[in-house]
């Protein structure tokens, strides 16, 4: 869960805040002269709210994981099925060394799952209903282990620190290309144009789309690890099952809104140009890594 939600939160964080800066003439990219760019302060500018934007966004992570998916928290389990996801999920994280997560259900009848949280000891691991329903305890337990994984190895802090390099070299050649087109076509000679902040914002959106493709990247390696966490923690032989039954499953309506399908274990197969914006490898590498690895 964690990527395209945390995208979105982070991508409007910079330019809700590249447009309030602006438009308090805060992080001039000029000189003295006014005339040409002051690149190395330009450079700190855009590290500084770069970083600030990824991490606010992993900050509100696990509140907007739990709004965008309807998760319940089970604070007192009301059912055995409650109790044994709560028991699971503690024996797993004790295993992998790290605090009690929460744990939630959401609604959907997709297979699905996911976990984030700012802090190893302060995570979410929630699991569709639909998962509840169909998956043995096994498989559930091994997808369990995959999400518990994420968190044990700080995947969402790793995250953060990518997504923010990345967003300052965005806001560094966004406002690069701005300045550019404020001069050579808008035609002015000193200070900044309308057109510098119109361009600079469009830029800003394009470039963090396009950007996009190496979080994602990472997204797809740290999967590999995930898998090989929840292999480790419930066994080979019943994550492989869990990720087999994804595949049989992935015929299913996606009942999860668009936008969270990157939170989820599960994640459909695509080919050309969309296999660079995939957040998870394709489950049938997945499948061979690990048999690869017994």
């Amino acid at each position: 869960m964690r990527i395209l939600l945390f995208l979105a939160t982070n991508l409007a964080v910079i330019v809700v805040a590249s447009i309030t800066l602006s438009l308090l003439g805060v992080g001039s990219i000029l000189d003295a002269s006014g005339t040409g760019l002051n690149l190395t302060s330009l450079l700190i500018f855009c590290f500084v709210f770069g970083m600030s934007g990824s991490f606010v966004s992993l900050l509100l992570s696990k509140w907007i994981a739990k709004k965008g998916t309807g998760t319940v928290i089970i604070e007192r389990p009301r059912n055995e099925r409650e109790q044994w996801l709560v028991q699971t999920v503690r024996e797993l994280s004790q295993k992998a060394g790290i605090g009690m997560p929460e744990v939630g259900v959401f609604p959907a009848q997709q297979s699905n799952a996911f976990a984030t949280g700012w802090n190893r000891n302060n995570a979410l691991v929630a699991v569709s209903q639909g998962m509840l329903q169909r998956f043995s305890d096994e498989e559930i337990r091994a997808v369990l282990g995959h999400e518990i994984g994420h968190v044990a190895n700080g995947d969402m802090v790793t995250l953060a620190l990518i997504q923010g390099v990345v967003n300052t070299f965005v806001m560094f050649f966004a406002r690069i290309i701005g300045y550019t087109v404020d001069r050579v076509v808008f035609k002015t000679e000193r200070g900044l144009g309308i057109g510098y902040y119109i361009v600079t914002i469009v830029a800003e959106i394009v470039l963090a789309i396009l950007a996009s493709m190496i979080v994602f990247w990472f997204s797809r390696r740290r999967e590999y690890r995930a898998d090989a966490a929840g292999a480790s923690l419930a066994g080979a032989g019943p994550m492989i099952a869990a990720l087999e039954r994804l595949k049989r499953e992935q015929g299913l309506p996606d009942e999860m809104p668009e936008s969270m399908s990157a939170f989820g274990i599960n994640s459909g197969v695509r080919t050309g140009i969309k296999q660079l914006f995939m957040t998870h490898p394709p489950l049938d590498d997945r499948i061979a890594a690990l048999r690869n690895r017994r």
